[in-house]
């Protein structure tokens, strides 16, 4: 009995052996030389980490919900001026009356998306270098001229050239001007969207 339990230990020990030499053979198989790729680099203040999806590409159709309300985008003006592009949709403002509402999102070079409301200009106009709102100062911080092409529903015509003034104010706020095709001028109040508070639902 002895002998036949020594032969039966080895015979188990054979076939372990066995079993452990074809495992480390497939793994080494599927392993490329060298190891293991490296972890792709990648940018730390990326947009994904930004927004629930990626707001560079918006277009008429999709939705986005922002502090709790959803809004459908009708439609997009694509913009260009000299080898800068920016992006500015119109959204569905039902539950402001009679306010537009857009949003604006360019990288220059950091990701920046900024929630937009329409203002009555009344006697503003986009000539001083600072202009007092609703007690807060904005300074004038960008002026010039774009090519613009709109798609969907956005109140401008196909394509053209849009004049802009934007003024830049306190903790992540903005007035901007804009005057499309030499016609009157509209402004607009805004505000910088907080990480984490926008999101993206994609349209069929």
């Amino acid at each position: 009995m002895g002998g036949t339990a020594i032969v039966i230990l080895l015979a188990l020990i054979l076939v372990a052996l066995i079993v452990l030499i074809v495992v480390l053979l497939r793994r080494r198989q599927s392993t490329p030389p060298g190891g293991p790729a490296p972890a792709a680099p990648r940018d730390p203040f990326a947009a994904e980490d930004e927004v629930a999806g990626d707001p560079r590409t918006l277009k008429a159709g999709d939705m986005v919900e922002y502090l709790g309300t959803r809004y459908f985008v009708r439609g997009s003006v694509r913009l260009r001026e000299g080898g800068f592009t920016w992006s500015e949709h119109l959204l569905d403002a039902d539950t402001i009356e009679g306010t537009k509402v857009w949003l604006s999102v360019e990288e220059d070079p950091d990701l920046e998306v900024v929630w937009w409301t329409g203002h009555d200009i009344g006697d503003l106009t986009p000539g001083e270098k600072t202009i007092v709102v609703d007690g807060v100062e904005y300074r004038r911080d960008e002026h010039g001229t774009a090519d613009y092409t709109s798609e969907g529903t956005t109140g401008v015509g196909l394509q053209g050239r849009v004049e802009y003034v934007d003024y830049e104010g306190p903790r992540g706020r903005y007035l901007s001007f804009e005057q499309y095709g030499g016609g009157q001028w509209e402004a607009g109040l805004g505000e910088r969207v907080p990480t984490g508070t926008l999101t993206i639902y994609p349209g069929s």
